[in-house]
């Protein structure tokens, strides 16, 4: 699949306030996928940090796209399990996520996604994830 082939399905099948969160495809791969979420006062907290509600859905998204593309076609993952980890504020321009298939079984995929502010490219939080092909 290509960057734009992941771009329509973004467009074609999530939701509006998953749409509002700019998400860009920076790369494309079968295992491993970049995406990059440009950072406004619509998804800051108090403080002028990335909320940690963006980054989980951040996380979320661009790990369902990462199976997709491992899948090679749309897929309607349901998400069974997300773990967010936290590390550090979030600032800046944007912030990349990095998310990679670990094991894509028959049922299930498992995944794990680090997000890292893009100008210092210091790690602001991580994640793994369960989904369910139906």
């Amino acid at each position: 699949m290509t960057p734009d082939d992941i771009t329509r399905i973004l467009a074609d099948n999530f939701a509006p306030w998953v749409k509002d969160l700019g998400i860009e495809v920076v790369e494309i791969t079968p295992d491993v996928s970049t995406f990059r979420m440009p950072l406004g006062p619509h998804l800051a907290r108090v403080g002028g940090i990335v909320s940690g509600q963006a980054l989980a859905a951040l996380a979320d998204t661009c790990m369902v796209l990462a199976a997709i593309a491992q899948a090679g076609r749309m897929v309607p993952f349901a998400t069974t399990n997300l773990d967010t980890q936290f590390l550090r504020p979030g600032v800046g321009r944007a912030i990349l996520c990095r998310a990679e298939v670990v094991r894509a079984g028959r049922a299930l995929v498992f995944l794990r996604a680090d997000m890292t502010e893009e100008d210092s490219g210091k790690i602001v939080a991580t994640a793994t994830a369960t989904l369910y092909a139906p």
